[in-house]
């Protein structure tokens, strides 16, 4: 799927735009992967529903530009890329960092989103500790490259049913995140690092939701993904058996038919949504 590049605000961001129909989902991926991510997803969801599938500003093919790295940023880059493609609203999708973004584009741009989906993520911010230990990925990052960040990043990442089964899951996770500009890593990793509580906006979230996680991530644990997930006015749960962190590849099929699904729900109000 080839990507597309656009002018969206104040620099070019490349992104795959594939299908068509009354639906508009984005999908927004996490740390530190860039659109690839939704390779089993795209064409699942493309029979019925238009994808776009941005790489976040410094993954990928988009450019990373010299302003502050900042989650809101990527939330507003989204919005733009709205703009620029002649859309009022969608569905906004992420994963991990991608649902980071989501939480925030929700805050910053409610109107604009006419459903969510929130996969391996969490609505909390980090702990001291975990500042401590991204600032100082942040700086493995700059001094020995994104080969550093994988090697020890991956291996929380997938569950060990993933790791034993399916070992075309961890290569290819291994050479999209070793592609990562280290910049843009360590650029990320701080955003997170200092992102916005979103645990106040659970209640608030009026529009369809669905929160899906892995029962063996590790890194948002499925009792705590149950817990938030549960504060958001009739969310629809999901927990994906054998998955760990990265669900939509560790799980393809059990991901999409969760997705479609739930996109199935509302696809026939579409056009009469607000």
């Amino acid at each position: 799927m080839p990507l597309q590049e656009i002018e969206a605000g104040r620099m070019r961001l490349n992104y795959q735009d594939v299908g068509a129909g009354p639906v508009t989902v984005v999908l927004l991926h996490g740390f530190p992967f860039n659109s690839t991510l939704w390779r089993p997803q795209i064409p699942a969801l493309a029979e019925l529903h238009r994808v776009i599938a941005p790489d976040l500003r410094g993954f990928g093919a988009s450019q990373l530009s010299a302003e502050p790295y900042t989650i809101a940023r990527l939330a507003d880059d989204v919005a733009e890329l709205l703009d620029a493609l002649g859309l009022r609203r969608a569905v906004i999708g992420g994963l991990s960092m991608g649902g980071y973004v989501a939480f925030e584009f929700f805050q910053r741009h409610r109107r604009r989103a006419a459903a969510l989906v929130f996969a391996d993520t969490r609505p909390d911010p980090d702990s001291p500790e975990a500042r401590a230990d991204r600032a100082r990925m942040a700086e493995l990052a700059r001094s020995r490259g994104s080969r550093a960040v994988v090697d020890e990043l991956l291996p929380r990442l997938l569950s060990p049913w993933t790791r034993a089964q399916k070992p075309e899951v961890e290569r290819a996770l291994r050479e999209m995140m070793g592609a990562a500009n280290p910049e843009a890593i360590a650029a990320a990793l701080m955003a997170m690092a200092a992102r916005a509580d979103s645990r106040p906006l659970l209640p608030q979230i009026e529009v369809p939701t669905l929160v899906v996680g892995g029962t063996q991530d590790s890194l948002t644990p499925a009792d705590q993904l149950l817990e938030w997930g549960r504060q958001i006015p009739g969310a629809r749960v999901e927990l994906i058996e054998a998955a760990g962190h990265v669900s939509n590849l560790e799980r393809p099929e059990a991901f999409n038919a969760l997705l479609l699904d739930f996109l199935s729900s509302f696809a026939s109000t579409w056009a009469q949504s607000p």
